[in-house]
């Protein structure tokens, strides 16, 4: 909870913070703690209930669902629900996960496509439309930017945000590069 509030001191952006909240005491903790919402993934997996309980008690505004999703055959999506790092079957169809949670009040999907996870090969557009298409809250991309051109694409086909590490951390990119290439593709950003 320290690194929480010390990070909620001095940021002034919204701070999401996930990784083993389990009850809605875990949300109660990190919110007082300075988080402004709360990512959920394997508990909400393992007792679905957990994220009706959360958007109940703390509204759905504050509930971001994380999903790790990989190419599946046996899906009807074609796209499983995985855990531990995209190692282990979760045995969900991750498009039919997403709008379950949402539909139990889940405020935000933070979509994390594993197989393009580290690749820098471009976001997983198909799976990001399925899921834009079964959801009606905001969804964020996940895994595979690696290049200015990646992000447009990403918005295209359903993403209302989307993250990247790597391009950063290792000077890739720039933040302003890719405001500069989503602006120039029509999509305004802050």
């Amino acid at each position: 909870m320290e690194i929480v509030s010390a990070t909620a001191e001095q940021v002034f952006i919204p701070l999401t913070v996930g990784g083993g909240v389990s009850s809605t005491a875990d949300v109660d903790r990190l919110l007082r703690a300075g988080a402004d919402k709360v990512a959920v993934n394997t508990a909400a997996i393992r007792r679905p209930e957990l994220v009706a309980e959360i958007a109940d008690r703390f509204g759905n505004q504050v509930l971001v669902l994380s999903v790790d999703a990989r190419r599946a055959e046996g899906t009807d999506s074609g796209f499983e629900v995985t855990t531990h790092g995209g190692r282990r079957s979760a045995g969900l169809d991750a498009v039919a996960w997403a709008a379950r949670a949402c539909e139990l009040g889940a405020g935000e999907i933070l979509l994390n496509a594993m197989d393009a996870d580290g690749t820098t090969d471009g976001f997983d557009l198909e799976l990001l439309a399925q899921v834009r298409a079964a959801v009606d809250v905001p969804v964020i991309a996940s895994g595979g930017a690696g290049a200015v051109e990646h992000f447009p694409p990403a918005v295209d086909a359903g993403a209302d945000a989307v993250l990247a590490a790597t391009v950063f951390h290792f000077g890739t990119v720039s933040i302003g590069e890719v405001k500069a290439a989503l602006a120039g593709a029509g999509h305004p950003t802050r």
